[in-house]
């Protein structure tokens, strides 16, 4: 997940998008700070979740999850984020002269993803920008390009075969990565002291090439037998995934080195103490 900072009439509006769910996350609370120029738009929040309720029954609080988000101070707080389509709900429920350039400004995000949809180029020229921006090596920076490519086609692959977007996407990344790792995406997340971060944009190159190796195997595999709908595509996973955790096991075991690492690329400011926690040395059967 990377967190893209943007603005809106000079205010800054923090959103997310999640590349394992495709989905934009923005902050609630900066949206409310634009719409009514609230001394404290926290309070504002607060009170209009527990005051408006529409007509279907839904509450606000309904359209909202929280996720880490940097703060004014610069530390991660848990935060009320919505998707595009929340937002315009929230948006409604606030009297405010700037509604209308919010929706046109919803839009032009989407429209922004959908160009990056159709010329992935753009996608990619951008990312490297921010890679190179941050001190990524180009060898770091091709393969996580190379990973983005493998990953794309195997999604690509899931949405033509009766995969939904968001949670099952996110299921079988899961899988993938448990069965070749030994833990889970939070818990890899975690050895490396992220939060919201997009995990790998803090891969080493030995993290990135496996879990390409690994996506590459679950597409071919799926491929092969045409694999449809949630069942089948979780065996194409485990089975992708333990091809990798053999490919591991043998590197570990001729290095006498861990793939799995708790190093990241955080600044100073943002490091954690580096946590560890037992990897599995033996890859599952599919």
């Amino acid at each position: 997940m990377k967190i893209l900072p943007n603005e809106f009439d000079g205010q800054s509006i923090r959103r997310v998008y999640d590349e394992d769910t495709e989905t934009w996350w923005f902050s609630v609370i900066d949206v409310v700070q634009v719409l009514t120029d609230s001394e404290n738009a926290r309070d504002y929040w607060f009170k209009m979740k527990l005051r408006v309720k529409f007509e279907d029954g839904a509450e606000l609080s309904t359209f909202c999850r929280q996720l880490k988000l940097p703060a004014a101070d610069g530390k991660q707080r848990l935060t009320d984020v919505a998707t595009a389509e929340g937002l315009l709900r929230i948006v409604q429920s606030i009297p405010s002269p700037k509604a209308e350039p919010i929706k046109l400004w919803l839009a032009k995000v989407g429209y922004e993803r959908m160009q990056e949809m159709s010329d992935p180029a753009l996608s990619l020229n951008r990312a490297r920008q921010t890679w190179q921006q941050h001190g990524r090596s180009e060898k770091w920076i091709q393969q996580r390009m190379t990973g983005q490519e493998t990953r794309n086609k195997l999604t690509d692959y899931w949405s033509d075969h009766n995969i939904k977007k968001g949670s099952e996407f996110a299921i079988l990344t899961n899988i993938i990565h448990q069965e070749w790792t030994g833990v889970t995406v939070a818990e890899h997340k975690d050895l490396k002291g992220l939060t919201s971060h997009n995990l790998r944009d803090h891969m080493s190159e030995a993290e990135l090439i496996f879990t390409a190796l690994a996506e590459l195997s679950t597409r071919q595999i799926a491929e092969s037998v045409d694999a449809t709908g949630m069942t089948e595509n979780k065996t194409a996973a485990q089975s992708g995934g333990g091809i990798a955790a053999q490919a591991r096991q043998q590197l570990e075991n001729h290095t006498g080195k861990s793939v799995v690492t708790g190093s990241n690329y955080l600044a100073p400011v943002d490091s954690k103490t580096v946590k560890t926690i037992k990897v599995s040395k033996s890859p599952k059967k599919a």
